[in-house]
């Protein structure tokens, strides 16, 4: 399967920012596993990261037709994006939501989810690993 991953704001500052809930290892590293998992799996992966949401829906958009699947962390996007929902009921391409944290168990901003309105599943709090779960998904 074609699989496209998005990783949305901030989520390149991995390692950096806040390291006692989102982790020590940084961005290039979650890349690097996202491809093995993929590889292992018989999955062609692309992977997109933007801190901007028009790039984001622009990805989303340009997928249509391309892609089997989609995996995204639109991170704090998550909570605020009724463009990115859009963009993803548009393209109907089955998607799979991860966060690193569990947004569950935070700020309560962060329990309100657009993306899941769309999602096939969301998997939280999993850390990198939540990743792997999402390709599996697609098996």
């Amino acid at each position: 399967m074609k699989i496209l991953v998005i990783n949305g704001p901030n989520l390149n500052m991995l390692g950096i920012r806040e390291p006692d809930i989102y982790g020590k290892q940084d961005f290039k590293t979650l890349e690097a596993s996202i491809r093995k998992w993929a590889s292992e799996l018989g999955h062609d992966v692309t992977l997109f990261q933007s801190n901007h949401e028009g790039e984001i829906v622009d990805v989303i958009q340009a997928a249509y037709g391309v892609y089997d699947g989609i995996v995204i962390n639109p991170a704090a996007y998550t909570h605020t994006s009724v463009a990115i929902l859009d963009a993803l009921k548009a393209v109907g391409i089955p998607t799979v939501e991860v966060h690193l944290s569990d947004i569950n168990n935070r700020d309560e901003f962060r329990k309100f989810s657009y993306v899941s309105m769309v999602a096939k599943k969301t998997i939280c709090g999993l850390g990198f690993d939540g990743y792997r779960k999402a390709l599996e998904w697609f098996e």
